[in-house]
């Protein structure tokens, strides 16, 4: 959770919950299949007690994929997530074609 002040009036804002939004849209041929396949957009979502704005902040990446898998890096062999293509470390690229 983050700490935020109110954009209106400056008071510190209460944390509500965190939610997933549909994406997509509701279409009149195929109903609601293209909102199926759209995903979801996880937000944290915020209220002030003094003044009732709401204000929604998209969770980070790094707070998204905690569980991302990780693999070992030849070179330097820190762990680092899966899908980059370069050692963020080292810069070990992955995709170098080696003799």
């Amino acid at each position: 959770m983050r700490k935020l002040n109110c954009l209106r009036c400056e008071t510190e804002m209460n944390y509500v919950s965190r939610e997933k939004f549909q994406l997509g849209q509701t279409g009149w041929v195929l109903g609601d299949l293209p909102n199926l396949f759209a995903g979801a957009m996880e937000l944290d979502v915020y209220s002030c007690p003094r003044c009732g704005k709401v204000e929604f902040y998209q969770v980070q990446e790094a707070e998204n994929h905690e569980d991302m898998l990780q693999k070992q890096c030849p070179r330097c062999g820190r762990m680092h997530d899966f899908d980059y293509p370069k050692c963020p470390f080292c810069k070990f690229d992955y995709n170098e074609k080696r003799r």
